[in-house]
């Protein structure tokens, strides 16, 4: 209603300034028109503040962190939350069943210009710890090449950058791509990024590297520095290549070169080594009528892990397939709710140490909206040494 007010008080100053209706002095006009520009902006801000925009991916990040690539100019804010309860089935060994707000984000954007775009994401894990996810200051100079500097979130797999909870099954993340892939990954870099063709994008980031130091016998999740005073004595080269050849299908890949000895790890002669880590990794996801199909593969291989600990392993391995169904559409055509049935494999091999673990997850997912997303799903972990309770969760996710 507003905005209609304001559209027909600008269509009646024209009007009555072209004709001489109105016996207003020039400084008048300019008053009034003034007004109207003001009320015209402030509009325009509410909306951008409101979540008026296009909720779809863009430079492969998630659709709430894509928020602010949408506007004209000036603040963006949109964010994403979820939450889950977790019942230990069996093989407890002392553990309790837990109760958990996982996350709740806020991406605060803000468009300086068509060129200039910043783009944060603040995090509030487990109700009470706060951290900076991502700070990206992006300067978009044209299709084909833009520049990314801060806080970055790491081009390495599919989770790390589509880590909303509307865009995966199940209330945890995939376990490999926590494990293996050690996401959510984020650390200080300035790289390139662009679509080089038709559906092909990159990403080339220069990043501070890993601290290897903290490596473990669960491989690189530990040596993850987070932006926090970080050690850069080391760095990393990190690339991204991302297909879609039809709609519906998507294929990537990864690698991950660079030293984590960061000056802290040292030989039986006291001598600096330089920890040399690489990561591969390729994936695949299909949509096509209802039916989704996600696969993805990972090699990680960690040079002079004899010097960090002796559980720390040469080479980790891990892939997963994954498979859903939107059933609702069988039973209520045209509805725009998401009702889909999955199921999950995982596999992770640690080379030189007993900690190999295979995952078994099935559930089912529910959307009333696009935006808002109910989830129950059964996990059956089957490990080498030791047990690990099967686990029942039950949780929500949301994006705005």
């Amino acid at each position: 209603m507003k905005r209609i007010t304001v559209l027909l008080s600008l269509l009646i100053l024209i009007v009555f300034s072209g004709t001489g209706l109105a016996a207003t002095t020039v400084d008048e006009l300019e008053r009034r028109l003034d007004i109207v520009t003001e009320e015209l902006q402030q509009l325009k801000n509410e909306s951008a503040v409101s979540g008026e925009s296009e909720y779809t991916s863009s430079f492969g990040l998630g659709p709430a962190a894509s928020k602010v690539y949408k506007q004209n100019r000036g603040l963006s804010i949109g964010g994403y939350g979820e939450g889950h309860f977790t019942n230990l089935v069996s093989d407890k060994n002392g553990e309790n069943d837990t109760a958990d707000m996982l996350r709740a984000i806020l991406y605060v954007g803000y468009k300086f210009s068509d060129n200039i775009v910043l783009n944060t994401e603040i995090e509030i894990e487990h109700a009470d710890e706060i951290y900076a996810e991502m700070v990206a200051l992006d300067f978009l100079l044209h299709d084909k090449f833009n520049l990314r500097t801060g806080l970055l979130l790491t081009p390495v797999g599919i989770t790390n950058e589509l880590h909303e909870p509307t865009l995966y099954h199940g209330n945890d993340r995939p376990y490999v791509e926590r494990q293996v892939i050690p996401s959510t990954w984020r650390e200080m870099g300035i790289g390139a990024f662009g679509e080089l063709a038709e559906g092909l994008e990159y990403k080339l980031y220069a990043m501070n590297g890993l601290q290897g130091s903290d490596f473990t016998s669960k491989g690189l999740r530990g040596g993850r520095q987070k932006g926090s005073k970080a050690k850069a004595d080391d760095w990393a080269l990190v690339g991204s290549l991302s297909y879609e050849p039809a709609l519906g299908l998507n294929l990537g890949g990864s690698v991950y070169l660079g030293d984590s000895g960061q000056k802290e790890v040292f030989d039986a002669n006291g001598n600096e080594v330089d920890v040399f880590t690489e990561i591969y990794e390729v994936h695949a996801q299909y949509k096509v009528s209802g039916v989704e199909l996600k696969a993805l593969g990972s090699v990680v291989q960690i040079d002079d892990n004899e010097f960090i600990g002796a559980d720390v392993p040469e080479e980790i391995t891990g892939w997963y397939g994954e498979i859903a169904y939107d059933i609702l559409p069988l039973i209520a055509p045209g509805t725009s709710q998401y009702l889909a049935p999955f199921y999950r494999y995982e596999n992770v091999d640690y080379k030189g140490n007993d900690e190999d673990v295979s995952l078994y997850t099935a559930g089912i997912s529910y959307k009333p909206i696009p935006n808002v997303v109910l989830k129950a799903d059964y996990r059956n972990f089957n490990k080498d040494t030791g047990t690990k309770a099967d686990e029942l969760n039950l949780g929500f996710g949301y994006i705005f």
